[in-house]
Protein backbone atom coordinates (compact mmCIF):
# COMPACT_ATOMS: atom_id res chain seq x y z
CA UNK A 1 0.00 0.00 0.00
CA UNK A 2 1.14 3.58 -0.62
CA UNK A 3 2.30 5.79 2.10
CA UNK A 4 2.84 9.31 2.30
CA UNK A 5 4.84 11.57 5.07
CA UNK A 6 4.16 14.77 6.35
CA UNK A 7 6.96 16.08 8.52
CA UNK A 8 5.34 17.39 11.53
CA UNK A 9 8.79 19.03 13.14
CA UNK A 10 10.61 22.05 12.49
CA UNK A 11 14.46 22.37 12.24
CA UNK A 12 16.06 23.17 15.18
CA UNK A 13 17.44 26.66 13.95
CA UNK A 14 19.64 29.38 16.04
CA UNK A 15 18.44 32.98 15.22
CA UNK A 16 14.68 32.88 15.37
CA UNK A 17 11.78 33.39 17.69
CA UNK A 18 11.37 30.13 18.71
CA UNK A 19 11.97 30.47 22.78
CA UNK A 20 11.96 33.24 24.83
CA UNK A 21 15.11 35.26 24.30
CA UNK A 22 16.80 33.38 27.13
CA UNK A 23 16.24 30.26 26.31
CA UNK A 24 17.37 30.14 22.11
CA UNK A 25 19.85 27.44 21.36
CA UNK A 26 22.80 28.78 20.10
CA UNK A 27 24.56 26.90 16.78
CA UNK A 28 27.92 27.56 16.12
CA UNK A 29 28.89 25.73 12.44
CA UNK A 30 32.34 25.03 12.01
CA UNK A 31 33.21 24.44 7.86
CA UNK A 32 35.59 22.04 6.60
CA UNK A 33 38.50 24.60 6.17
CA UNK A 34 38.33 25.60 9.87
CA UNK A 35 38.64 21.55 11.32
CA UNK A 36 41.15 20.95 8.50
CA UNK A 37 44.28 22.33 10.90
CA UNK A 38 43.38 20.52 14.12
CA UNK A 39 42.86 17.29 12.08
CA UNK A 40 46.34 17.83 10.12
CA UNK A 41 47.93 18.54 13.79
CA UNK A 42 46.66 15.53 15.27
CA UNK A 43 47.79 13.22 11.91
CA UNK A 44 51.33 14.72 12.11
CA UNK A 45 50.98 16.82 8.84
CA UNK A 46 50.17 19.72 7.00
CA UNK A 47 46.43 20.63 5.65
CA UNK A 48 47.48 20.70 2.11
CA UNK A 49 48.11 17.37 2.32
CA UNK A 50 44.68 16.98 3.02
CA UNK A 51 42.14 15.98 0.17
CA UNK A 52 40.93 19.51 -0.79
CA UNK A 53 42.56 21.08 1.70
CA UNK A 54 39.40 20.16 4.00
CA UNK A 55 38.68 17.46 7.14
CA UNK A 56 34.96 18.06 8.21
CA UNK A 57 31.51 19.90 8.81
CA UNK A 58 31.21 20.22 12.34
CA UNK A 59 28.15 22.20 14.44
CA UNK A 60 28.85 22.67 18.55
CA UNK A 61 25.13 23.35 19.78
CA UNK A 62 23.78 25.17 22.96
CA UNK A 63 20.72 23.93 23.28
CA UNK A 64 17.88 22.97 25.68
CA UNK A 65 15.78 19.81 25.30
CA UNK A 66 13.13 22.14 25.25
CA UNK A 67 14.35 23.87 21.84
CA UNK A 68 13.22 22.77 18.68
CA UNK A 69 9.96 20.22 18.37
CA UNK A 70 10.42 17.60 21.18
CA UNK A 71 8.59 15.39 23.22
CA UNK A 72 8.25 16.50 27.11
CA UNK A 73 8.34 13.33 29.40
CA UNK A 74 6.04 13.34 33.27
CA UNK A 75 9.43 14.39 35.13
CA UNK A 76 9.10 18.07 33.03
CA UNK A 77 5.74 18.63 34.82
CA UNK A 78 6.23 17.66 38.39
CA UNK A 79 8.36 14.70 40.53
CA UNK A 80 5.59 12.72 40.89
CA UNK A 81 2.95 11.40 38.79
CA UNK A 82 0.02 9.08 38.68
CA UNK A 83 -1.79 10.13 42.07
CA UNK A 84 -5.47 9.50 40.17
CA UNK A 85 -4.07 5.85 39.55
CA UNK A 86 -2.71 4.70 42.94
CA UNK A 87 -2.40 6.09 46.18
CA UNK A 88 0.54 8.38 46.68
CA UNK A 89 1.47 8.59 43.45
CA UNK A 90 4.91 7.53 41.44
CA UNK A 91 8.10 9.20 40.98
CA UNK A 92 8.09 10.94 37.31
CA UNK A 93 9.02 9.35 34.54
CA UNK A 94 11.89 10.48 32.32
CA UNK A 95 11.35 10.53 28.55
CA UNK A 96 14.38 7.70 28.57
CA UNK A 97 11.17 5.79 30.13
CA UNK A 98 8.83 6.89 27.29
CA UNK A 99 7.18 2.89 26.14
CA UNK A 100 8.19 3.01 22.65
CA UNK A 101 4.71 1.37 21.59
CA UNK A 102 3.31 4.28 23.02
CA UNK A 103 4.86 6.30 20.34
CA UNK A 104 4.16 5.14 16.88
CA UNK A 105 0.05 4.73 17.28
CA UNK A 106 -3.27 6.44 15.38
CA UNK A 107 -3.29 9.88 15.23
CA UNK A 108 -6.09 12.40 16.07
CA UNK A 109 -6.40 16.11 15.26
CA UNK A 110 -8.23 18.88 17.12
CA UNK A 111 -8.29 21.89 14.61
CA UNK A 112 -8.66 24.63 17.62
CA UNK A 113 -7.37 27.54 15.20
CA UNK A 114 -10.81 29.23 15.35
CA UNK A 115 -10.21 29.76 19.12
CA UNK A 116 -8.31 33.17 20.36
CA UNK A 117 -4.53 33.95 21.84
CA UNK A 118 -5.02 32.82 25.71
CA UNK A 119 -7.91 31.26 25.03
CA UNK A 120 -8.05 27.67 27.18
CA UNK A 121 -9.54 24.68 25.81
CA UNK A 122 -12.00 22.99 27.88
CA UNK A 123 -12.98 19.19 28.20
CA UNK A 124 -16.58 20.20 26.36
CA UNK A 125 -14.70 22.05 23.61
CA UNK A 126 -12.60 18.44 23.23
CA UNK A 127 -15.79 16.71 23.23
CA UNK A 128 -17.62 18.79 20.56
CA UNK A 129 -14.54 18.77 18.02
CA UNK A 130 -14.43 15.04 18.58
CA UNK A 131 -17.76 15.11 17.81
CA UNK A 132 -17.92 16.93 15.17
CA UNK A 133 -15.24 15.13 13.35
CA UNK A 134 -16.73 11.51 14.21
CA UNK A 135 -14.31 9.94 16.38
CA UNK A 136 -14.41 8.10 19.39
CA UNK A 137 -10.59 8.41 21.11
CA UNK A 138 -9.17 4.83 21.64
CA UNK A 139 -6.24 3.75 24.46
CA UNK A 140 -3.15 5.09 22.90
CA UNK A 141 -4.76 7.38 20.68
CA UNK A 142 -1.69 10.31 19.47
CA UNK A 143 -3.64 13.99 19.73
CA UNK A 144 -2.77 16.50 18.52
CA UNK A 145 -3.56 20.06 19.02
CA UNK A 146 -3.97 22.86 15.80
CA UNK A 147 -3.59 25.84 16.62
CA UNK A 148 -2.96 29.06 14.77
CA UNK A 149 0.88 29.24 16.69
CA UNK A 150 2.46 27.37 14.09
CA UNK A 151 1.70 30.37 11.22
CA UNK A 152 3.82 32.53 13.73
CA UNK A 153 6.90 29.94 14.11
CA UNK A 154 9.53 31.97 13.96
CA UNK A 155 8.18 35.74 14.66
CA UNK A 156 8.05 37.83 17.27
CA UNK A 157 4.75 36.40 18.70
CA UNK A 158 5.08 33.50 18.44
CA UNK A 159 5.34 32.45 21.70
CA UNK A 160 2.17 34.27 22.75
CA UNK A 161 0.22 33.03 19.78
CA UNK A 162 -2.52 30.49 19.90
CA UNK A 163 -4.89 28.49 21.89
CA UNK A 164 -3.96 26.22 24.98
CA UNK A 165 -5.17 23.17 26.97
CA UNK A 166 -6.63 23.71 29.83
CA UNK A 167 -6.51 21.14 33.06
CA UNK A 168 -9.83 19.63 32.52
CA UNK A 169 -9.33 19.18 28.64
CA UNK A 170 -6.03 17.57 28.96
CA UNK A 171 -7.98 15.12 31.90
CA UNK A 172 -10.49 14.19 29.71
CA UNK A 173 -7.79 12.94 26.99
CA UNK A 174 -5.92 10.62 29.78
CA UNK A 175 -8.96 9.51 31.23
CA UNK A 176 -9.74 7.53 27.92
CA UNK A 177 -6.24 6.36 28.11
CA UNK A 178 -4.55 8.85 25.74
CA UNK A 179 -0.95 8.96 27.21
CA UNK A 180 0.75 11.08 24.05
CA UNK A 181 -0.06 14.62 22.35
CA UNK A 182 0.96 17.51 20.69
CA UNK A 183 0.70 21.27 19.99
CA UNK A 184 2.20 23.61 17.44
CA UNK A 185 2.31 26.51 19.95
CA UNK A 186 5.27 26.68 22.14
CA UNK A 187 3.23 25.31 25.09
CA UNK A 188 0.52 22.78 25.90
CA UNK A 189 -1.10 25.19 27.51
CA UNK A 190 -1.61 29.03 26.84
CA UNK A 191 0.81 31.29 26.69
CA UNK A 192 1.93 32.18 29.54
CA UNK A 193 1.79 36.11 28.93
CA UNK A 194 -2.48 35.72 28.90
CA UNK A 195 -1.86 33.14 32.25
CA UNK A 196 0.28 35.91 34.11
CA UNK A 197 -2.61 38.59 33.92
CA UNK A 198 -5.15 36.18 35.16
CA UNK A 199 -2.77 35.26 37.94
CA UNK A 200 -2.40 38.63 38.44
CA UNK A 201 -6.19 39.34 38.66
CA UNK A 202 -7.07 36.42 40.59
CA UNK A 203 -4.22 35.23 42.84
CA UNK A 204 -4.92 31.97 41.85
CA UNK A 205 -1.66 30.39 41.06
CA UNK A 206 -3.17 26.62 39.94
CA UNK A 207 -4.14 28.16 36.45
CA UNK A 208 -0.18 28.12 36.33
CA UNK A 209 0.77 25.32 33.54
CA UNK A 210 -2.65 23.68 34.57
CA UNK A 211 -2.67 21.84 31.77
CA UNK A 212 0.79 20.46 31.97
CA UNK A 213 -0.07 19.75 36.03
CA UNK A 214 -2.76 17.38 34.92
CA UNK A 215 0.34 14.81 34.50
CA UNK A 216 0.56 14.31 37.88
CA UNK A 217 -2.69 13.37 38.38
CA UNK A 218 -2.40 10.62 35.32
CA UNK A 219 1.08 10.89 33.56
CA UNK A 220 1.57 11.51 30.04
CA UNK A 221 4.19 12.66 27.46
CA UNK A 222 3.27 16.15 25.39
CA UNK A 223 5.16 17.03 21.98
CA UNK A 224 5.69 20.89 21.42
CA UNK A 225 6.49 23.10 18.79
CA UNK A 226 5.55 20.59 15.75
CA UNK A 227 4.56 21.92 12.55
CA UNK A 228 2.65 21.39 9.17
CA UNK A 229 -0.54 20.01 11.42
CA UNK A 230 -2.85 22.25 8.80
CA UNK A 231 -1.82 19.45 6.16
CA UNK A 232 -3.61 16.29 8.55
CA UNK A 233 -6.92 15.07 8.09
CA UNK A 234 -8.92 14.56 11.28
CA UNK A 235 -8.56 10.89 11.61
CA UNK A 236 -6.98 8.20 9.19
CA UNK A 237 -3.42 8.66 9.96
CA UNK A 238 -0.17 7.41 12.23
CA UNK A 239 1.84 9.41 14.08
CA UNK A 240 5.59 8.40 14.74
CA UNK A 241 7.07 10.33 17.10
CA UNK A 242 10.16 9.08 18.96
CA UNK A 243 12.48 10.52 21.26
CA UNK A 244 15.96 11.24 21.46
CA UNK A 245 17.39 9.00 24.29
CA UNK A 246 18.77 11.90 27.11
CA UNK A 247 19.49 10.23 30.24
CA UNK A 248 17.54 11.09 33.09
CA UNK A 249 15.85 14.30 30.70
CA UNK A 250 12.79 16.24 31.59
CA UNK A 251 12.62 16.42 27.44
CA UNK A 252 14.23 14.72 24.05
CA UNK A 253 14.54 16.48 20.73
CA UNK A 254 11.56 14.21 18.66
CA UNK A 255 11.83 13.97 14.38
CA UNK A 256 7.88 13.72 14.44
CA UNK A 257 6.16 12.34 11.22
CA UNK A 258 2.59 11.75 9.81
CA UNK A 259 2.08 8.47 8.19
CA UNK A 260 -1.10 8.71 5.56
CA UNK A 261 -2.48 6.30 3.18
CA UNK A 262 -1.91 7.58 -0.37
Amino acid sequence: MARRLIDLSVPLKAGIASDPEYMRPKIEYQNHQQTAPRMAEYMGISVDQMVGGEYAGVEQCQISTHNGTHMDAPWHFASTMNHALKPGGEPSWRIDDVPLDWCFKPGVKLDFRRFDDGYVATANDVEAELKRIGHMLQPLDIVVVNTRAASRYGEDDFIDSGCGMGRAATLYLLERGVRVVGIDGWSWDAPFSFTQRKVKETGDASLIWEGHKAGRDIGYFQMEKLTNLDQLPATGFEIIAFPVKVHRASAGWTRVVALLPE
